[in-house]
């Protein structure tokens, strides 16, 4: 029986991978669920859309506590990383390394947590959003995932999450063997839809080249 409040979005067929999309903090397991379509129109992934397991001011869903952003809360964030490592899996039916995960603000900050956590299997891909690479004791990074697809989008303009974080996360992952797309818009802290509209193909082609090395 999962923990894991969440909800699942079926393939049309035998599925090629999946996907799992991590809200934003104060939102909820249905506020990223129609990207599930937009991103993989044909159906051919599994779509997980998990809730975070802490309710906090101001309301809503969170994944961890924030006491400095950049800087996750220890114990929340261990919980929360603990709680995805072992329920994904089991609610998609798909092993890690066919899965894109990705999010928007706190959601990124867990999807690069789960995608490049050392000891942990490398992704299909991880689609950043207005995020983070953590910085939290008991977690550390390991950017050694030749050919792993990323792609980053953050606005310029964000009042919540500096650009700068992206920044910081594009210029660490440059220098690793990943598959990067950055982009910058003129936005603030939100999704921009232009951008969303190449990632049908970024997620067919990560999926595909996942599917391949896996055989």
């Amino acid at each position: 029986m999962t923990e894991l409040v969440h909800q699942l979005r079926p393939a049309a067929g035998e599925p090629r991978g999946a996907l799992v999309l991590l809200h934003g903090r104060a939102t909820d397991e249905h506020d990223l669920f129609g990207l599930l379509d937009l991103m993989d129109p044909h159906r051919r992934l599994v779509g997980l859309t998990p809730g975070g397991p802490l309710f906090l001011p101001p309301g809503g869903r969170h994944w961890y506590v924030v006491p400095r952003v950049g800087f996750p809360d220890r114990d929340s964030f261990h919980a929360s990383y603990e709680l995805l490592q072992r329920d994904v899996p089991a609610l998609t039916g798909v092993p890690w390394e066919r899965t894109i995960i990705g999010g928007f603000s706190q959601g990124t900050v867990m999807a690069y947590a789960l995608g490049l956590g050392a000891g942990r299997p490398t992704p299909a891909g991880i689609v950043a959003m207005s995020g983070f690479i953590p910085t939290v004791e008991g977690w550390t990074a390991d950017l050694d995932r030749p050919g792993l697809p990323v792609w980053i989008a953050h606005g310029r303009r964000d009042p919540v999450i500096s650009v700068e974080f992206a920044r910081a996360a594009r210029d660490a992952l440059t220098a690793a063997p990943v598959d990067l797309t950055y982009h910058e818009h003129e936005g603030a802290h939100h999704v921009d839809p232009r951008l969303l509209a190449e990632l049908p193909g970024w997620v067919d082609r990560a999926v595909e080249a996942a599917v391949a090395a896996t055989r």
